[in-house]
């Protein structure tokens, strides 16, 4: 996790707060939280415009039932989250508490590795999904990594999400840096501009919510990728498998692919200009700039707008 003197990660997400006024849609909630029961305040402080009316932003009619249901079924934490929001302007950049943040955040993934281990589960996404409940191991251990990866990318070709087959060195590359920097923000390109997720390491998986999502819904916040890793095979046939769960709702399979691309974009590369803004993220964040990301995006070719999720 991150060392608490190292800085605030909420500069890094304030210095946001006008140049994409209005590109982030809020999400309605989901089926699993990314960060159950608490939503770090650098998080909540986030503003993508300057007027604090959640109702001029472009995306509000589509999820203008879930606020609504949310001031008027529990009006005091809307009225709540308002306030933050407000509360959050006055502030001086770089003012937030960032040790308390990692505390919090630290309890959070500890709960969650708990639940896992427990086989505990919430909404439709699945919980402790094994490769053995995916593949038969027994009926494919005299085959190769490249016969494996075949029968893997053949059986997900006929399904509603995606997959990959990531060789080892460079999945242990990627794990690596994820345990040293198990957060980052993403820029999904659409035509309006570009639309932000938090992506969070839990073990071997990687969970996606919108920005705006977090900031809205707060503990509500459901997880709207989730990208499974399976390393099982990774030292006997050299691969390690990849596949995801999302909510169909709000996240098309072109978004998610545009997505897990960019993690290898940025936790997989040899470029260390490239991977530097993941540890400037995580571990200088008062430096982090979010263009840099964009750039990136727009030089490797993956800056394309895609298909808006959800109707």
């Amino acid at each position: 996790m991150w060392d608490g003197s190292d800085g605030n990660m909420a500069a890094a997400l304030v210095q946001m707060s006008c140049l994409y006024r209005g590109m982030l849609a809020v999400r309605a909630a989901g089926v699993r939280p990314l960060i159950p029961g608490v939503v770090p305040p650098h998080l909540r402080a986030f503003s993508v415009r300057k007027e604090p009316e959640l109702e001029q932003n472009p995306y509000y009619n589509k999820y203008q039932d879930k606020i609504q249901n949310l001031r008027s079924t529990k009006p005091q934490e809307f009225k709540a989250r308002v306030e933050q929001r407000h509360e959050a302007r006055k502030e001086v950049l770089g003012d937030s508490k960032q040790a308390e943040f990692v505390r919090l955040m630290e309890q959070e993934l500890e709960k969650r590795d708990q639940m896992a281990a427990g086989g505990g589960a919430s909404g439709g996404f699945t919980r402790n999904k094994t490769l053995g409940s995916i593949l038969n191991l027994e009926m494919i251990h005299d085959k190769t990594g490249d016969e494996i990866a075949e029968l893997w990318m053949n059986y997900y070709s006929t399904k509603d999400t995606i997959s990959a087959v990531i060789p080892t060195q460079i999945y242990d590359v990627i794990f690596s840096r994820a345990k040293s920097c198990p957060m980052f923000l993403y820029a999904l390109p659409q035509k309006e501009g570009y639309e932000f997720f938090v992506g969070q390491w839990s073990g071997h998986e990687l969970h996606f919510s919108s920005l705006i999502n977090v900031q809205t819904l707060g503990e509500n916040a459901p997880s709207q990728l989730i990208l499974y890793h399976y390393p099982d095979l990774k030292e006997e046939k050299g691969v390690v498998f990849m596949t995801a769960e999302l909510d169909p709702k709000f996240i098309t399979v072109h978004q998610a692919q545009c997505l897990a691309n960019q993690v290898q974009l940025f936790y997989g590369t040899q470029r260390q200009e490239t991977y530097r803004l993941v540890e400037t993220f995580n571990h200088q964040p008062a430096d982090f700039k979010h263009m840099s990301v964009i750039a990136e995006l727009e030089q490797s070719g993956l800056g394309t707008a895609v298909s808006a999720g959800g109707s």
